[in-house]
């Protein structure tokens, strides 16, 4: 009976590192949902890029096929027709007027978690811990039955 008592600290090892990895290792829940947290604020960015590139197309197709948008278009960036002429002025910044942004770059995280080294070393110490325990409670059982 005294073996199977010893062997418990052996087997409560393994489940604290059986445990631990589970919840915090690098396949683990937590390290799951922080990879579902990016894989969520990828879509959304995927989604953001969609609306973004239709409002592309919709100005190319209107570039391409409308005059009247590609004329004033250009009186935007600052082109004229020969009978026309632009009279500028100084401190008012030249800056074209149609902005359009190509999205922006979403960079995934790496999830965090606890190293597999460190989980070991845990589950070594707590099965020692108990393997000391038990081992301090037998010797004192002993001296007092003497």
């Amino acid at each position: 009976m005294k073996v199977v008592k010893y062997l418990f600290a052996l087997w409560a090892g393994v489940l604290i590192y059986a445990s631990l990895s589970v919840v915090f290792g690098a396949l683990g829940l937590s390290a799951y949902s922080q990879l579902e947290k990016e894989r969520q604020k990828q879509e959304a960015n995927i989604e953001n890029l969609k609306l973004i590139n239709q409002e592309l197309e919709g100005s190319m197709n209107s570039l391409l096929y409308d005059k009247d948008t590609l004329a004033v278009f250009a009186r935007g960036q600052g082109y004229a027709t020969r009978q026309e002429r632009f009279i500028r002025i100084v401190g008012l910044g030249g800056e074209p007027l149609n902005k359009n942004s190509a999205g922006g770059v979403v960079i995934a995280a790496d999830p965090q978690y606890i190293p597999d080294r460190t989980l070991r070393i845990i589950a070594v110490c707590t099965g020692l811990t108990i393997l000391i325990c038990m081992a301090a409670f037998d010797a004192m059982r002993s001296i007092r039955e003497r």
